[in-house]
This record gives structure tokens, sequence and C-alpha cells, in this order.
């Protein structure tokens, strides 16, 4: 792709990165708590933004993967964001309003004790390329709710949309308060050596750690957003054509290509032919040919080639393979790879070993609910479990014994979209939080505070110590 995005040089990036930095951290000190108006006016403008450019946001998205729905764009980005950015608004003040804590009385008469959230200052964001305007304006949100400023570096593969908030936030925000910055090349590594007041990072498990590593320099706190490979469990008393219609919604939405989409599936044995027959009429329905523009495609011809040789290695080591649209298996010039369905995955092939991030997806059966716990436990704590299932007990044993990120149950991805749950990972899936009164706290300093009474009972406590102090601590410390 030919590169039309004004960016900066190489040689110069470093320098570019801590002079914003310094100018975003002086703003900072000038007023480092804004008012509840000022947090809901950069709220507000936040949200107007993304209603301005609503459709140049989705065009670009689109550019950067050769075809992205814009229905998809939509319902999984622009609407989460500026909804979200509503309830932002309607529970701030509550948010920003200092805790009460109790105080032991036997000690501090009339003391008392706040806890006060304050903006931490100047947050980095590292978003990558599946939803970039979700995963930059969602934070976003939270970062300005704090009352903290914010640079955030765009992915490689985020070109086009990258130019657009280049050029047009400028309008809206000025640098001192939220800047973009285009990955040209070497960008990310600098970033991820700043001095933030905090780093959120959004991607693969590999590219976290090296953030990290960086990160930890500065002994700067990090959120790590990852993936990994997020199991829906079917059990026998759910209905299996409600469960095959939600899997395979959010399994085909971007064409797989979302850290908390179902990875692979578990199902009774009795279950796996009927829920195949299933897919293959659900399915088509849908996308009736790979051509159409609403079934998106894979990002880079990289990401297009790792999944086109999964799915031939795992045919070669006897899988079965379904196709669940007609024609072409993919097409190389769109970059689009029909879903399909894998039986019969060897233990040790790509499909189950590493995260997919495409429109595969394995069926695994299971006898016993026991062989499902103890196989997730074996790995890497997932991102998300999908559990469906009526049987109260049963989704509580699951809930209980399986620890994940986060959990959708009777339904998959839709945790996610809650404004006033906490979304995050846990392990190697990720750690932190943000979204709801968590995104805020997250992004705040939760300081606490100490207030001494006009008269401090500890005054009697002063050495020299005498008896009476030898009756008074006999006291507390009895």
């Amino acid at each position: 792709m030919t590169d039309t995005t004004p960016s900066i040089a190489f040689d110069t990036i470093g320098h570019a990165l801590s002079d914003c930095l310094a100018k975003q951290r002086a703003a900072y000190f000038a007023n480092p708590v804004p008012t509840v108006a000022e947090r809901k006016a950069d709220l507000r403008t936040l949200q107007r933004f993304i209603r301005e450019n609503k459709d140049a946001l989705c065009a670009a998205i689109s550019a950067d993967y050769g075809n992205r729905s814009k229905h998809e764009t939509l319902l999984a980005e622009i609407f989460p964001a500026t909804d979200g950015i509503d309830h932002v608004i309607g529970h701030l003040r509550r948010w920003m309003k200092p805790q009460r804590r109790s105080v032991d009385l036997r000690n501090f008469l009339g003391a008392s004790n706040r806890v006060i959230p304050q903006p931490l200052g100047v947050v980095g964001v590292i978003v990558p390329w599946n939803f970039p305007v979700n995963l930059s304006f969602v934070p976003l949100s939270y970062i300005f709710a704090a009352g903290n400023r914010a640079m955030v570096k765009m992915s490689e593969n985020s070109r086009h949309l990258a130019k657009l908030l280049i050029e047009k936030m400028p309008a809206y925000f000025p640098p001192e308060k939220l800047q973009f910055f285009d990955e040209t090349g070497g960008v990310g590594v600098e970033f991820s050596k700043l001095h933030f007041d905090h780093l959120l990072f959004t991607g693969s498990g590999t590219t976290g750690r090296s953030v990290m590593a960086a990160a930890a320099k500065n002994l700067c706190p990090v959120t790590l957003e990852l993936g990994g490979k997020a199991p829906a469990i079917v059990c026998d008393d759910f209905p299996l054509r409600v469960a095959a219609e939600r899997i395979l919604f959010v399994k085909c939405m971007n064409a797989g290509q979302i850290c908390t989409t179902v990875d692979h599936a578990w199902l009774p044995e009795k279950s796996i032919e009927a829920f195949v027959k299933l897919a293959q009429e659900i399915v088509p329905a849908r996308y009736p040919q790979l051509s159409t523009v609403d079934y998106t495609s894979i990002i880079d011809e990289r990401a297009f080639d790792r999944l086109v040789a999964a799915l031939d290695d795992a045919r070669e080591r006897g899988a079965t393979l379904v196709q669940l649209i007609p024609g072409p298996a993919y097409d190389r010039a769109s970059r689009k790879i029909a879903p399909h369905i894998v039986l019969n995955a060897p233990e040790d092939c790509a499909l189950l070993q590493r995260e997919i991030f495409g429109p595969i997806l394995p069926l695994r059966s299971y006898k016993s609910l026991e062989t499902v716990i103890t196989h997730i436990n074996a790995g890497p704590r997932p991102l998300a479990i999908y559990p469906f299932s009526h049987n109260g007990t049963t989704v509580q044993m699951l809930l209980d014994r399986v620890m994940s990120g986060g959990v959708s149950v009777n339904d998959a991805l839709f945790h996610v979209g809650q404004h006033d749950l906490p979304f995050g990972g846990v392990g190697e899936s990720g750690m932190g939080h943000y979204h709801g009164f968590e995104g805020f706290q997250t992004f705040s300093k939760l300081r606490p505070v100490f207030y001494q009474a006009r008269f401090s009972s500890l005054k009697f406590l002063w050495p020299p110590y005498g008896k009476f102090a030898d009756r008074v601590l006999a006291f507390l410390t009895k």
C-alpha cells in the first residue's frame, strides 16, 4: 500500500514523541484537576468528532482492511463509543465525588478519612488494528473522564484511519490535550519507552510482553488487554440451534478477527453432527457468497497466509474441513477466507495451539464437562468463556472452576459491550481493567487523605513514655 499518511521521520520520532509528552505534562501541571464541566466538555467534543466524521471513519477502516462491513463498524465501533460516552457523562459527577472512609475512633476522635480520585496526568494508548475506533475512543472516554491527557499510537495496519485522525483531530482538541501518532516504523518501540503516568496496550501477548518490559524501566503502570483461546461450552440442556446462531454470528463478525470471539466450541459428542448441519444452513443465509460486502477481509497478506496454512496443515493431518458458504474457499485478491468448521483437528496443530483470529471454528466433543474444565485449566487463562446452559447450577460450577477475564452466559462477546461492566484479562490474557467505574479508577489516582482533628488524642502518647502510655497501649493491643 502506498503511504500517503503525513508522518514523522524515523530519526526524529523520539524527539517528536518526547516533545508532545512534555507539552501535555506542562498543560497537566497548569490545570491538574479539571472540573466536572471541563471533563464533560471534553467528552462531548470526543463524541462530536465521532458523529461528525462517522462516514469517513467507516470508509478509512474499510480501506485499511480492503473491505470492512460498514454495518460491523457502526455496530461494533461507532455505537459503543458514542453510547459509552453518554454513560460516562451520566455517571461522572458520582465517580468524581470523594469517598468517605471510616476512622479508628479509639485513636483519632474527630478525625476523618477520604479517598479522592485525581488525574494521573498523561496516559499513553497503543491501539490495535482490529477495532481501532472502539479501542481508542472508548479508553479515551475514561481517560478524559478521569481528567487526563492522552497520546495515542495507531497500528501499522490502520494507515488510512491514522491519516484521518491526525488531520482532523486538531480541529477538536489541541495537541497538549490529545494527539494521535501513526506507526511508520519504530514508533511503537519509542512510544512504549516514554515516561507516561499510565500506559494502555491492546494487542498480542508477544508484543504486550515487550511493551511491559519497556514500560518497567520507567516504573510506568500498564494495563494489558491481550487475547487467547476463548471457548464456547455448549451444554446438552441448551437449544442447539440458538447456540449455533449466536456462536456463528460472533465468529463470522469481522471475519473472526476479534480478541474476545469464540476461538473454538466444546459440544456434547451427540451434538457435533447436528451443529455442523445447522451451521451449513445459518452461515450461507447470512453470507451467500464470499464477495458480499457484508463479509470482512483478513487484515493483511501475512494474516491471510497464516490462516490458509493453518487450514492446510489441519487437513493434511487428518482433520475434516467443512466450508460454510459456496464457491471458493478463499480469494487472495480480496483477502477473504470462507468461514470453516474444523472437525477432529490434531491436538498439536496451529488451530488448537494458538489464537486463531480468523473465521475458522474448531469443534471439540466431550462426554463429561470435567474433560472441558480440565483441558481449559491446563492452558493459559482465556480472555473470556462462553457457557451455554439454562441450568443455573451448571453455569455457576463453570464460573467457579474455570477462571477467565470475562464471561457471557448463553451468548458470546456481549459482556464487552456492557458499559457498566469492567473489561480486562487475567494471567496471559491481560491485566488491569477499564470500562465502567473501574475504567475511571484505572486512569485515576485513588488518593488517600487523612484529616486530623483539631485535638489529637495521640498527644498523650508522645515521649517520654510513662505509666499512662503503658496503660493506653496495653488497652489498644490487648
